[in-house]
């Protein structure tokens, strides 16, 4: 692997999936790997999970790690040929350089505008980092995708699946901020390269980028949708047809655990209570939020020892 910007990257899932997995038996394994070897993490956006299990699963391997948060520091310009006498002191050309000369791999998370869908798409912090790095790229969450989350959401039910083709709901749950569309798109796409029955149920006009669910079942009664699910993945996502916007705040789409059934409930956190799903999910033995938490660690470890390797 030399990069993981994308879940294409991943060149064998299924090995992948179990290669984390038993990383989690002896997470030290392969400590010498990243000796000498250093882990810049760049966030342009705050993070709890992603910042701390990332710089555990390159610690494990035996990386050095150093992180900035970029905006604390002062802001990037990314504009070509753009003059820059306003609120911008660096141009990404010279810091990405100059950032390559203390890393190996360097990691990077930026969030969308949620105004401007183009420049969304573009992802134009992550690519401009791929196109002036001279050292590997991982994407820690960008615009319109969340690889790392996704592939922590395979590992999970790879580990708890107790059927060959168990049935995954992604639900939408309302929510009072207007949030990305990536974990979800992520974990569509995700799920189409596994052995799973996909549906995803959320309000009309919530639909993704059609250019990312195809031809995966999408539901719009709620209850139907998740009668005999395996697992409900539950998040939410502002309108992509009206970019960024909060159309419905429905309560009635909470998670309750009447709803859930005997499903498993999946959530990649924060998650607000009461309002996404209720307390008697989350402090029940269905829910497994914790557990895919965990495996943040694991996913981004198996990720950084597949670049390392190809050094």
């Amino acid at each position: 692997m030399k990069k993981y910007t994308a879940l294409n990257d991943i060149s064998n899932l299924s090995e992948t999936i179990k290669e984390a997995i038993l990383l989690k038996i002896n997470p030290f394994e392969y400590s010498e790997l990243g000796k000498n070897k250093t882990l810049v993490m760049l966030f342009f956006n705050s993070s709890l999970r992603t910042r701390l299990s990332t710089e555990k699963a390159a610690k494990n391997l035996g990386m050095d790690v150093m992180i900035l948060n970029v905006n604390d520091a002062w802001n990037l310009e990314f504009e070509d040929g753009t003059i820059m006498n306003m609120d911008t002191s660096e141009h990404i050309k010279e810091a990405a350089q100059v950032i390559s000369q203390y890393a190996d791999i360097i990691a990077v998370r930026a969030f969308p505008t949620l105004k401007n869908k183009a420049q969304d798409e573009s992802e134009f912090v992550l690519n401009n980092f791929q196109k002036y790095a001279t050292v590997p790229i991982v994407n820690m969450e960008s615009s319109t995708a969340h690889p790392l989350q996704a592939l922590t959401d395979a590992i999970t039910i790879s580990e708890l699946t107790d059927n060959k083709t168990p049935k995954v709901v992604l639900s939408w749950a309302p929510h009072p901020k207007a949030l990305p569309q990536a974990v979800a798109n992520s974990f569509v796409e995700m799920m189409q390269d596994l052995e799973v029955d996909l549906t995803i149920t959320h309000p009309k006009g919530y639909e993704l980028n059609s250019d990312i669910t195809k031809n995966t079942t999408i539901n719009y009664d709620q209850d139907e949708a998740l009668k005999d699910a395996d697992f409900v993945y539950v998040k939410n996502w502002s309108s992509y047809s009206d970019y960024g916007k909060i159309l419905s705040q429905d309560s009635n789409w909470m998670i309750t655990k009447v709803k859930l059934g005997m499903a498993k409930f999946m959530h990649c956190l924060p998650v607000r209570r009461n309002v996404v799903v209720e307390d008697a999910v989350l402090d029940s033995n269905q829910s497994i939020v914790i557990q895919q938490a965990n495996n943040r660690t694991y996913a981004a470890q198996i990720i950084l020892k597949q670049i390392l390797e190809n050094l």
